[in-house]
């Protein structure tokens, strides 16, 4: 199944998909983080095929990166890595190799004749320099290397010693310098009455996807506008595994309900639609991010990024008063009724209407802006404060625990 990758203009700040990272995608960055590279070159190095060249080496470079924002190609054909300034080195050592190799074809025909007319003299052969030499890291140096030298940040630009090392060239002049990439702009400090929001809900059959639990529900609703989109996306989605009879009587979903329902490969491409371009919201968003990211990677192997909310950590700056911050509680608090309590659809719709009201809030407090959405969840309350404090300190022992 394929799925659109990409994002309607103007919707850049939203949920977006790419490619997922692969070992050799992490190959390729690592080693366009020294010098650009023609894709025999980069094939011969990622792929370990040495014998790969021309056309075929081209289609392999363009499978293997290609769809990627950070690989890009200049204007000589080689494959860059985005946001990355090359030394003049890498320029000049292409077009050195160009005027080399145009000299050597203009001038074919006169070494030629100089080498006979040596020869027949009788006279010495004079053997010209050897090339410089490339010193291609094998994969295991490369993973050697990679392990002794974690990057800080996957998908940064990272330079190590497993890296292609050169001989040092000659000095040569320096040439005009090879097109770059635009600087990237500042990310914009949008206004928060001009973004789309997609509250999702998920329910599953546990914790953790990572452990082997899947989802049985997806839901989708729209916010924008200051108004909920009553138009929802929601189906029941079969986990091709077995649902605990403890998440059966909390969610009301059994596998006689989602054994005819299709698995999530088949509704993958509906689901990134309907995220792509907007906020991704949730209450608790970090569960419903974790299935909903990794359901996507397993089915069409793109990886999901971009904007996230909380509606928990946004009711906990914003609601301090209440007792709890379950979607029970925050609900009540803005008057609105969940019609479906624990599906799918029910808590997306609630959560929609939740997250009016703490933007409503949120607006009052004077912010407005992405940016001040972020200091105000990056803030820490006088409680939590006070939390930390009290258990980095010693406490006394004032009770027996071993009676």
């Amino acid at each position: 199944m394929g799925v659109t990758q990409g994002v309607s203009p103007g919707a850049s700040h939203g949920i977006r998909s790419r490619p997922a990272d692969t070992l050799l995608s992490d190959r390729a960055r690592d080693f366009l983080a020294a010098a650009p590279a023609d894709a025999a070159t980069l094939v011969r190095h990622v792929c370990q095929l040495p014998g790969a060249r021309g056309d075929a080496a081209e289609r392999i470079a363009d499978t293997l990166l290609g769809g990627r924002p950070e690989f890009w190609r200049d204007g000589y054909g080689r494959w860059c890595l985005t946001g990355v300034v090359y030394a003049a080195s890498a320029t000049a050592t292409l077009v050195t190799t160009v005027a080399t190799a145009t000299a050597t074809v203009a001038t074919a025909s006169t070494a030629t004749a100089t080498i006979a007319s040596a020869m027949t003299a009788g006279a010495a052969t004079v053997l010209p320099a050897a090339p410089m030499q490339l010193r291609l890291p094998t994969f295991d140096e490369w993973r050697a290397a990679r392990g002794a030298h974690a990057p800080d940040q996957r998908g940064s630009a990272r330079v190590s010693e497993a890296h292609a090392t050169l001989a040092s060239p000659s000095p040569s002049p320096s040439p005009s310098p090879s097109p770059s990439p635009s600087p990237r702009p500042a990310p914009h400090d949008d206004a928060l009455r001009s973004l789309s929001f997609v509250v999702v809900d998920v329910e599953t059959t546990g914790g953790n996807p990572r452990t082997g639990h899947r989802i049985t529900e997806f839901a989708a609703v729209v916010v924008r506008d200051g108004r909920v989109h009553e138009e929802i996306y929601e189906t029941l989605v079969n986990p091709q595994r077995s649902i605990p009879p403890m998440i059966t009587a909390l969610t009301n979903i059994s596998w006689s309900m989602v054994r005819d329902q299709p698995p999530f490969h088949d509704i993958c491409q509906r689901v990134v639609q309907a995220l792509e371009g907007h906020v991704f919201v949730a209450h608790n968003a970090t569960f419903d991010w974790k299935f909903v990211s990794t359901e996507v990677e397993r089915a069409s192997g793109l990886r999901l990024e971009g904007r996230r909310l909380c509606t928990v950590r946004l009711a906990r700056k914003l609601l301090p008063q209440l007792p709890r911050r379950s979607l029970d509680w925050v609900a009540r608090h803005y008057g609105v009724d969940i019609t479906a309590r624990h599906r799918a659809g029910g808590d997306a719709l609630a959560t929609a209407h939740v997250l009016l009201g703490l933007l409503r809030d949120a607006e009052q407090r004077g912010v407005a802006t992405w940016a001040d959405l972020e200091r105000l969840l990056g803030s820490r309350t006088a409680k939590a404060r006070r939390r930390r404090s009290s258990l980095a300190m010693p406490r006394p022992v004032d009770r027996d625990t071993t009676a």
